[in-house]
């Protein structure tokens, strides 16, 4: 039989990188992939004391228009969703994180990779693994596989690790930002619906 292999641990990644860019006393740049503003702000917390930070919302997943609207709060430049329908094609009935999802993480990662690449920044990450719902593993193994095309390193990340889901939701109530109760995709918002409403026959 042959031997599982051993799941990394992605935060004992990230404190080691973290702690070997503290030593070399630069600031490097860092292209962070924000899904969210709630999300953002632990991570933002978290880095900004070893890292030049630039924010990257790309999120063409996030539906309907309201619900985007809502999540890129003031930000003027509306990205169009055709490309996440063409990424899930096939995978419209999969089960919240299931390959869907991999599709979708793929998507967002590669924008932010191809345009840390063009800004000629030092790392590019995403907040996404601070969910709970969201697969780290699945997300920093897109981030290795992306590292070597476009030759801009990958910051590994488990940030709901140490309280980071929890400070998350601290620093949300603090200053009031809209926290989503599905991940922002239709598929989601009707997987959503539909446990609502179950769970609303069941208590009837």
């Amino acid at each position: 039989m042959a031997a599982q292999q051993q799941k990394q641990n992605y935060q004992r990644i990230l404190e080691h990188t973290l702690e070997e860019i503290g030593k070399n006393g630069a600031v490097p740049t860092l292209l962070l992939h924000s899904c969210c503003a709630p999300c953002s702000s632990y991570v933002l917390e978290y880095l900004s004391q070893y890292f030049e930070i630039t924010v990257f919302y790309y999120n063409p997943n996030i539906s309907p228009k309201e619900e985007y609207e809502k999540r890129v709060e003031e930000q003027r430049r509306l990205i169009e969703p055709e490309r996440f329908y063409q990424a899930s094609r096939g995978h419209e009935q999969d089960p919240e994180g299931g390959e869907r999802c991999f599709s979708c993480y793929r998507l967002r990662l590669e924008e932010a990779a191809r345009i840390a690449q063009r800004g000629e920044y030092d790392y590019f990450t995403t907040t996404l693994t601070i969910s709970p719902l969201k697969n780290a593993e699945k997300l920093n193994e897109i981030g290795e596989e992306l590292e070597g095309i476009y030759a801009i390193k990958h910051l590994p990340s488990d940030f709901k690790k140490k309280n980071g889901y929890k400070r998350s939701v601290e620093l949300s109530a603090e200053y009031g930002l809209y926290r989503q109760d599905y991940c922002g995709c239709i598929f989601s918002k009707r997987e959503r619906e539909a446990a609502c409403e179950n769970s609303r026959k069941n208590t009837e």
